[in-house]
């Protein structure tokens, strides 16, 4: 019988972008969860609980170790090395410089970073120090737009399952809200007649069967998404896993986020999970107005 793959996710990220928000969901996944472990320890954490047959574990590490904290990125080469032999993930968490103050000054803490100055000069300064891991991240979350429900799902997603497998997740969106900036790809589906015009289908979403039944009903859309789905599936998965990518985040996008995009994001997940590739959707816009 073949030894369980280890696996090792970093947390990281700014400053109330939602670490401990993944935190939490990878531990409710059934991962071993340390958090602010000086870096210089990890490869000798990763030995001790691999020896008591713990295979996955998710450590918490970001600025708050302050000087210690540059010891990450060799402590990730160190955990590559012959010896050790496991291909750390890095999952980075990041939000508007807006949002995080917002997040900050509810939660009245100060920035890790702040010192005596203003808060927004100690979200530049993380923005910046961290740029070079955010750089190197396997996985870029994007939680300005996100409610802590809509975290837990896409990071309990990503790294539910015991093994290493490709996982994608679609976020429908608004373009008027913002393109999500963690997209991998963006699709945009705004030639499609827009249900927002049909009276008794504007006050629904694409998450109704009314509205989906209209978008995927009108000219090019079925033939858009079997376009989509042959490119991903003979094309982008297989060359993403080829160069040891394993999470891909597709967002398809209408005007407002709420009828177009999603119908079409539902049809093509449901494609994929067909194809064997677990995905998840989050409807980020679908409920504003």
């Amino acid at each position: 019988m073949a030894a369980q793959e280890q696996r090792v996710v970093v947390i990281t990220g700014l400053t109330g972008a939602g670490r401990s928000t993944a935190a939490d969901a990878l531990e409710d996944a059934g991962w071993y969860v340390v958090d602010n472990l000086p870096p210089r320890l990890l490869p000798d954490l990763v030995r001790l609980l691999g020896g008591a047959g713990i295979y996955r574990l998710a450590i918490v590490l970001d600025v708050r170790g302050r000087v210690l904290f540059r010891d990450l990125l060799p402590a990730l080469e160190e955990l590559r090395s012959s010896e050790i032999q496991v291909e750390p993930e890095v999952l980075f968490l990041e939000a508007s410089d807006e949002i995080i103050i917002r997040r900050q000054e509810s939660a009245r803490r100060p920035h890790p970073l702040q010192a005596g100055g203003r808060l927004l000069d100690g979200v530049r300064a993380e923005r910046e120090q961290m740029s070079a891991l955010r750089s190197v991240a396997d996985q870029v979350i994007d939680t300005t737009n996100l409610n802590v429900h809509q975290l837990r799902d896409r990071v309990g997603h990503a790294y539910g399952g015991p093994e290493r497998r490709f996982r994608a997740s679609i976020v429908s969106f608004g373009f008027k809200h913002g393109v999500p900036i963690d997209a991998d790809l963006v699709l945009d589906v705004r030639f499609l007649p827009n249900p927002h015009w049909i009276p008794e289908l504007r006050p629904m979403t694409g998450m109704d069967q009314p509205v989906r039944d209209y978008v995927l009903g009108q000219d090019g859309a079925v033939d858009y998404l079997d376009r989509v789905e042959s490119l991903l599936t003979e094309v982008v998965i297989p060359g993403y896993t080829k160069e040891g990518k394993w999470l891909m985040t597709i967002a398809i996008g209408c005007t407002g986020g709420r009828h177009r995009s999603t119908s079409m994001a539902i049809d093509l997940g449901r494609r994929l999970e067909e194809h064997g590739v677990p995905t998840s959707i989050v409807h980020r816009d679908a409920e504003l107005v």
